[in-house]
């Protein structure tokens, strides 16, 4: 992820270098438009969300060819950096995956083998933390907790 936001830096003083007004339009690592396959990748399918307050949404996506879930937090409103997390864990296995700091459009990519497994995840955008355990378990009910500290 820092790797992608590197290049998207290099890429918005390239093109101010150049002159081109188009990188003064939104700052470079804002990613207007940032869907979750954008941060997980394109074979990952969402399959369950849940709002960050009125901030933004963490998304659970799955891949099913190599059965992997990725979770990813983004805002509604990329603008300066904000602190910012999103996590995945696999109660049955003990796999986890997270990541957290200050960005200024989304968290993540998070990754952890699941299939067949339930997953507790959630994100977390300023002081607005969300928490989802029992996901994903075929007829299980998940159990969902938004907290603001």
């Amino acid at each position: 992820m820092k790797f992608n936001r590197s290049v998207l830096t290099a890429a918005a003083f390239t093109a101010l270098a150049v002159g081109s007004m188009t990188a003064l339009a939104a700052p470079a690592s804002a990613a207007p438009n940032t869907t979750p396959q954008k941060v997980c990748g394109e074979a990952y399918k969402t399959v369950n969300s849940a709002p960050v307050g009125s901030l933004g949404t963490v998304y659970l996506t799955y891949n099913a060819a190599n059965g992997e879930n990725c979770v990813a937090t983004i805002r509604n409103n990329p603008g300066t950096g904000v602190d910012m997390g999103t996590w995945i864990q696999v109660p049955d296995t003990g796999d986890a995956a997270e990541d957290y700091g200050r960005y200024t459009s989304y968290a993540g990519p998070a990754y952890v083998y699941g299939k067949g497994h339930c997953v507790d995840w959630g994100g977390s955008i300023k002081n607005v933390y969300v928490s989802v355990g029992g996901s994903n378990c075929a007829a299980l009910k998940e159990h969902r907790v938004t907290t603001i500290r």
